[in-house]
C-alpha cells in the first residue's frame, strides 16, 4: 500500500529543489497523488475494503488543502502541477 522507497526518491527528484525537499507543497501534493492512483486501484480490486476507501478520502481531502494552498500562494505554480499530474482534466 504505501510508496517504495524508489517511488519517493523519483518524485521527490523530479518535483523538488534537490533530493531532500520533501516538505515543498509540489513534492507532497506529487506523493500524495501518487499514493492516491495505488489505493484507487486496490479499491477497484477489493470493492469491501471499506478502511482502504476511507483512507483514500482523507488523502483525498488531504491534497485538496494543499492544492487550495498553492493555488492562493502560486497560481502558475498550482496551474503547470495540475497540468504535470494530470489531476484535473
Amino acid at each position: 500500500m504505501a510508496l517504495t522507497k524508489d517511488t519517493t526518491t523519483a518524485v521527490v527528484s523530479k518535483f523538488g529543489a534537490n533530493e531532500k525537499d520533501t516538505g515543498n507543497t509540489k513534492v507532497q501534493i506529487a506523493l500524495l497523488t501518487e499514493r492516491i492512483n495505488q489505493l484507487t486501484e486496490h479499491c477497484k480490486t477489493f470493492k469491501k475494503d471499506k478502511n482502504s476507501q476511507r483512507g483514500l478520502i482523507i488523502l483525498v481531502g488531504q491534497r485538496r488543502r494543499l492544492l487550495k494552498y498553492l493555488q492562493r500562494r502560486d497560481l502558475e505554480t498550482y496551474r503547470s502541477l495540475i497540468q504535470e499530474l494530470g489531476i484535473r482534466k
